[in-house]
């Protein structure tokens, strides 16, 4: 099975062709450029220079996994469009997955896994041994976040998230393959934002009475 992955949740503009063998993930090409506000200038040629160095095409494609944060509105949405476009121009299935599972899927736990919400804030979600999510995903304040032997994703707040790091920062094609369960049919493409948008639709306008 031939797979194409892709995230654009964090930081990192992430693309990648994996095959899918069983058990077994080869990444035959990918392509990652950490650029908080390029998901949408680099999304798409990401995927197709991907593809370009692994000597395949779009029509090879069995399926596409999906990054659905969470994460802000704006990248989030860049590559989660992206993916349901070609899903639905190739007639293949996508597979959205939580961000946060797969910076942990390539891990071994106790683990907690945080992305920057910004606002000062997190987003988070703890896993166990076996990789399965036990919390979360919730986005909270640095100090409020469950504190376990080790975590990954975002360094920021240091001074609070004093456990070791494991190095894992971002989605790897890799981690959001192995996170995803290929053999079911996808879940629905909802982003998972867990939290307004800044934007709000106006109030009724005032009335203006006379002096």
């Amino acid at each position: 099975m031939l797979v194409l992955a892709v995230d654009s949740a964090t930081p990192a503009v992430t693309a990648g062709v994996v095959a899918v063998n069983g058990a077994r993930l080869d990444v035959l090409a990918e392509r990652v450029t950490v650029d908080a506000k390029a998901h949408g200038e680099l999304l798409t040629p990401h995927i197709l220079a991907a593809f370009e160095d692994a000597g395949r095409r779009l029509q090879d494609l069995d399926a596409i996994v999906c990054g659905a944060g969470p994460g802000p509105f704006t990248g989030l949405r860049a590559g989660m469009a992206t993916a349901a476009a070609l899903g639905h121009a190739l007639g293949i299935p996508v597979h959205p997955v939580c961000t946060l599972d797969a910076i942990a899927a390539l891990e071994r736990g106790p683990l907690l896994v945080t992305i920057d919400a910004r606002r000062k804030e997190l987003y988070w979600a703890t896993y166990d041994d076996h990789g399965v999510r036990t919390e979360g995903p919730a986005v909270a304040k640095p100090a409020d976040v469950p504190q376990l032997n080790k975590r990954a994703g975002t360094r920021l707040y240091v001074d609070t998230l004093t456990m070791p790091h494991t190095g894992a920062e971002y989605p790897t094609p890799a981690g959001l393959v192995r996170a995803a369960d290929l053999d079911t049919e996808p879940g629905p493409m909802t982003p998972l934002y867990l939290r307004r948008p800044d934007a709000t639709e106006p109030g009724a306008r005032k009335r203006v009475t006379a002096p």
